[in-house]
């Protein structure tokens, strides 16, 4: 092979990486830490809010033993949960403390986890990658944005594996084990 082909060839197997480098950052999401913690959330949040929706209202007082939370107090613990997690990323005094507490109709506790959903979306929404290290009191301690906003991630997919064993027996099938189309 002579040197001006293989000149050539380098130049064009060069040119083919420089695009496929550009391609990729080109894909790479401006917050790609933010970004991935929203989704992760949004898919909890999303199977959390339709399993309560499946459970009928004359379960919600149902508690597999009697040492753990009814179905519907669990509903208002994950929203407790929410809104005091989230409150201390935003930097606001918690906006609806007490609702496993106060609430027990399916219709209250429902609306009230769908609530709390939406505030944390503010906290998830707003977050960037040079937000999410910035540090906030959670426990008295100071914690990172990202941090916090794992730690209630990971409480709503506790809860969740919670909830679906609930359903599971008064012979719900859960949200994240339905037939996908």
């Amino acid at each position: 092979m002579n040197k001006t082909l293989k000149l050539t060839t380098f130049a064009q197997v060069l040119c083919l990486l420089v695009l496929s480098l550009a391609s990729a950052i080109a894909q790479t999401p401006d917050n790609p830490i933010s970004a991935g913690q929203k989704s992760l959330y949004a898919s909890v949040n999303n199977n959390l809010i339709r399993g309560a929706e499946k459970m009928p209202e004359e379960n919600y007082s149902f508690k597999p033993t009697p040492e753990v939370r009814s179905f519907g107090q669990l509903v208002g613990h994950v929203a407790d949960a929410q809104y005091m997690l989230c409150s201390a990323v935003l930097g606001e005094k918690n906006p609806a403390p007490g609702i496993e507490k106060n609430k027990t109709s399916k219709a209250d506790l429902v609306q009230a986890l769908k609530d709390s959903v939406a505030y944390c979306d503010k906290a998830y929404d707003g977050l960037t990658d040079v937000q999410a290290a910035q540090m906030v009191k959670l426990f008295g301690r100071d914690q990172a944005k990202a941090t916090v906003l794992t730690r209630n991630t990971m409480h709503d997919m506790e809860h969740y594996g919670n909830m679906v064993t609930y359903l599971r027996l008064k012979g719900i099938v859960p949200p994240s084990s339905e037939a996908r189309r």
